[in-house]
């Protein structure tokens, strides 16, 4: 286990693929993350929601952390989504993560039956993968996609679990931050939001785990390290500026978005795996717009 405590902004990186294969391209994928941890970044996270996670085989997620292993240097951090629809295979998952030199893992809820769990059962299953898991592992609460939302009182219950060392908030709401904050104190708290950045900071959040950071990292970092200088005007002027990216590129047009964003500022984003769409020729305008007016340059 790492000496410091996870902390900083992150980037959820998206996967690229072979635009003829459609194949995961390692290469494109280890040029962006060496890219985004130059620009200040405190660590990256593969098979994420924006990784395009449930859309990767079990073979190609651990593959994409073996691929980024010697990417990321020892104060950084590697972090890898092994949230799967059973306890059992969502523990396998995370084994294979931990094998392959992830430093924590990203667990979600199971969503499939999700509405039918109650708070016991998803407490249940966080202790089980903990028991089992090598490495530290995060509790991720993302009801946008998994349709089910982690209450405090099930952070309240998993707070003093020694495997346990976070969670990751995408729920958009601050109060319920606030409230996994008050009922987990111990554990580090990172906010899903690039557009609630600067306030979940003045909430207590750690830092964040932020799609928008694949395109913007630089903006992120210089929020996060104004905010830690007490610099709390530049932090709040940079937040203004992710605002309409996060909200716009990442809020509405979501992995195809972030994508598209990382093409146009040289970062190969790549195309999105089926089902998912490509943007279609006015939605990757619209982006190109949002990134010029926030002073993002466009690729040569």
């Amino acid at each position: 286990m790492k000496a410091e405590a996870l902390h900083g902004v992150l980037a959820p990186v998206t996967t690229p693929f072979d635009r003829e294969t459609g194949d995961v391209a390692p290469v494109a994928l280890r040029s962006a993350a060496r890219e985004l941890l130059a620009r200040g970044l405190h660590g990256i996270v593969v098979s994420g929601s924006t990784g395009e996670g449930p859309l990767l085989d079990d073979d190609e997620s651990a593959r994409l952390v073996e691929w980024l292993r010697d990417v990321v240097p020892d104060d950084r951090w590697l972090v890898a989504g092994t949230g799967a629809e059973s306890t059992r295979a969502t523990i396998r998952a995370t084994e294979r993560a931990a094998a392959a030199g992830a430093d924590a893992a990203l667990v979600r809820p199971p969503a499939y039956f999700g509405p039918a769990l109650s708070p016991a059962a998803l407490v249940g299953h966080f202790v089980r993968v903990a028991d089992a898991s090598p490495i530290p592992i995060l509790v991720y609460n993302i009801p946008k996609h998994t349709h089910v939302m982690l209450q405090d009182g099930v952070l309240r219950s998993l707070a003093e679990h020694e495997r346990i060392a976070g969670f990751k908030d995408s729920s958009g709401d601050l109060k319920l931050l606030a409230a996994y904050r008050a009922a987990a104190p111990r554990l580090r708290a990172l906010v899903g939001s690039g557009s609630l950045f600067y306030p979940a900071l003045e909430l207590g959040a750690d830092g964040g785990i932020l799609a928008v950071a694949c395109f913007a990292a630089e903006q992120c970092a210089r929020l996060y390290r104004a905010f830690r200088a007490d610099d709390r005007r530049s932090a709040g002027a940079e937040q203004e500026r992710l605002v309409p990216l996060a909200r716009e590129i990442v809020g509405e047009l979501g992995v195809p978005g972030v994508k598209a964003a990382m093409d146009l500022v040289g970062l190969e984003g790549g195309p999105v795996r089926p089902p998912l769409l490509p943007l279609d020729a006015r939605q990757r305008s619209r982006v190109a717009d949002l990134l010029a007016t926030a002073g993002l340059k466009a690729a040569a």
